[in-house]
């Protein structure tokens, strides 16, 4: 009987030291999968942009127009029609422009195209979305790409809105610890992300 109550706990310690210690070598694994990336890929390979308003499309379009040989990404941003002739405007062909509308909220954003841009060997891109929001885009890249081996450097758009939260931001750190964990980021419990 003693070894029946016994076994759970074993389990349950193994299970604690096992997390305790993926979350402590995680501050040393993220860092040195970025400075690699960063080695093989001095320059970046390709553009991702958050959608979250036509202002950060047309930021795209006038920044991809310096930047002619990288392929474009905007992750749920606006409507497609628009989007395309935002682009078409600026002289950019369309096969060139990814327009991804998987992504539900700024983890997701990351999250659903991973995988993407691990296929197609990007190790390195220009992450473009709003200097208020770039704090938190930066938090959650560092953990989703790093973690994967690719990294990026901010092209933020200037805006005159203040910072988000740093509750916002340690929750979406939450979320993106939790998809390196399990692959699963949380977003179907709360459609308000």
């Amino acid at each position: 009987m003693i070894k029946i109550l016994q076994y759970p706990r074993k389990q349950y310690r193994f299970l604690c030291l096992a997390s305790s210690a993926l979350i402590l070598t995680l501050p040393v694994i993220i860092p040195a999968r970025l400075a690699i990336a960063h080695y093989q890929a001095p320059h970046p390979q390709a553009i991702l942009t958050l959608g979250g308003g036509i202002d950060r499309e047309k930021f795209t379009a006038k920044f991809a127009q310096t930047h002619p040989s990288l392929e474009i990404w905007v992750s749920t941003g606006i409507d497609v029609e628009t989007a395309q002739s935002i682009f078409q405007s600026a002289g950019i062909p369309n096969g060139r422009v990814h327009l991804d509308r998987r992504a539900v909220d700024t983890v997701t954003n990351f999250t659903s195209l991973v995988a993407d841009f691990k296929s197609r060997k990007i190790k390195h891109l220009y992450l473009i979305t709003s200097a208020f929001h770039m704090p938190r885009a930066k938090a959650i890249a560092t953990i989703v790409f790093g973690s994967q081996g690719i990294a990026f450097t901010p092209a933020p758009i200037p805006s005159k809105e203040a910072t988000e939260s740093w509750i916002r931001i340690l929750r979406d750190v939450s979320r993106s610890l939790i998809w390196i964990l399990t692959g699963r980021t949380g977003a179907s419990l709360n459609p308000n992300l």
